[in-house]
C-alpha cells in the first residue's frame, strides 16, 4: 500500500534568499527514483513504500548539502494508513467532491 509524505527542505547560509534552485535539485531526487510527487507553496507531497519514501527523502536533504549549503532544515509527515489503498490523487478528488456537494447543498438552503 502507497505511503503518503510531505517534505519541506529548508537550506540556509547562502546570501540568496531565493530556494528554487534547491527545490529543484530535491525534485531531481524524486525524478530519479521514479517517485509520484505533487509540489505545493510550501513543501512537497510524496507517494510510495516506507522504505523508499524515506531513503529519498534523506536524499533529498543531503542534495541541498552537495550545493554547498552549510546548514538544512528538514520537515516531513507520513501518512501510513495500511487498512485502505488511497493515493494523493483519490485523497484530493475525495475532499474536492465534498467540498462540491456540501457547496451545492448550501446553495439549495
Amino acid at each position: 500500500m502507497p505511503v503518503l509524505a510531505e517534505i519541506s527542505v529548508t537550506p540556509l547560509g547562502k546570501a540568496n534568499a531565493s530556494l528554487g534552485d534547491a527545490v529543484v535539485e530535491t525534485l531531481k531526487v524524486a525524478e530519479a527514483r521514479g517517485i509520484n510527487y505533487q509540489v505545493g507553496p510550501m513543501g512537497t507531497s510524496l507517494e510510495g513504500d516506507l522504505e523508499t519514501l524515506l531513503e529519498v527523502m534523506r536524499e533529498m536533504h543531503e542534495a541541498c548539502f552537495r550545493m554547498g549549503y552549510p546548514r538544512v532544515i528538514t520537515t516531513f509527515r507520513i501518512d501510513d494508513r495500511r487498512d485502505k489503498d488511497l493515493t494523493m490523487r483519490y485523497r484530493v478528488e475525495s475532499v474536492t467532491r465534498k467540498l462540491a456537494e456540501q457547496a451545492t447543498h448550501l446553495r439549495e438552503s
